[in-house]
């Protein structure tokens, strides 16, 4: 055999197996194709509106004088003040928490605005927290407790904190209803292409979304609302489901 007919033969061999070669990784292709056309993913959510159960509440008290003794006698009296006014609506003293006293001294201002060295008074402060279950009574509260302003106290009333105890519990119902929302979808989306759900593959769980009714906010890192006392949760899961 001359050399120009060992060409042609080897040319031919390449031909042929890059051919075989071509054939099988297109061949293969078309197997992965049709494999991922099997697997579809879906993302079910479910909402419910709960009310908080639980409310947690601080007010904060401060008095003023040029003597730390006669400091201490002012937050006594508007102690036993904010004390009396919270008893006489209806609370107990097992309701109500004090906390220890804050104390700061204020040192008099130069005329060139230089703090000197010389103490001017002395400021001290403590806060009075209500943790209950009646979430409406101590919202109430909340907002008529400046009425110890009238009484000689210098108070201030922080936004009340509001608390859903069985939210543990309502995370598991909420995640096997965004899992049946799944399911739902998946058939519909099966059902469209002449498919049937055979079976799941897999589920992620998402963040849960907690939010103030009617908000539209959401975040990557999910939301828990202590703001308001109706809320609405959003729980969210992708599911993989294998169709045939």
């Amino acid at each position: 055999m001359n050399n120009k007919n060992v060409t042609y033969v080897l040319v031919a061999l390449i031909i042929g197996i890059s051919f075989t070669i071509s054939s099988y990784f297109l061949s293969n292709g078309l197997i992965n194709l049709r494999a991922e056309r099997k697997v579809i993913t879906v993302t079910g959510s479910a909402k419910k509106q709960l009310r908080s159960d639980l409310v947690k509440w601080t007010g904060m008290y401060t008095v003023v004088a040029k003597d730390l003794k006669e400091a201490y006698k002012l937050l006594e009296e508007s102690q036993k003040k904010v004390k009396d006014y919270f008893l006489s609506k209806g609370l107990s003293e097992k309701d109500l928490i004090f906390s220890s006293i804050s104390t700061q001294t204020i040192y008099e201002i130069l005329p060139n605005g230089i703090y000197s060295t010389k103490v001017d008074s002395y400021k001290l402060s403590q806060s009075i927290q209500i943790t209950s279950k009646d979430v409406d009574k101590i919202t109430e509260l909340s907002r008529k407790s400046t009425e110890l302003i009238n009484s000689g106290v210098q108070f201030e009333s922080m936004p009340p904190q509001y608390y859903y105890t069985k939210l543990a519990d309502l995370k598991i119902e909420m995640l096997s209803l965004a899992t049946e929302d799944a399911v739902r979808r998946a058939k519909q989306i099966a059902k469209s292409t002449g498919s049937s759900v055979e079976r799941l593959k897999s589920a992620s769980m998402g963040v849960f979304q907690i939010t103030p009714l009617y908000s539209t906010e959401v975040s990557d890192y999910g939301i828990n609302d202590t703001t308001s006392i109706d809320k609405e949760i959003t729980a969210v899961v992708n599911c993989e489901f294998i169709i045939k």
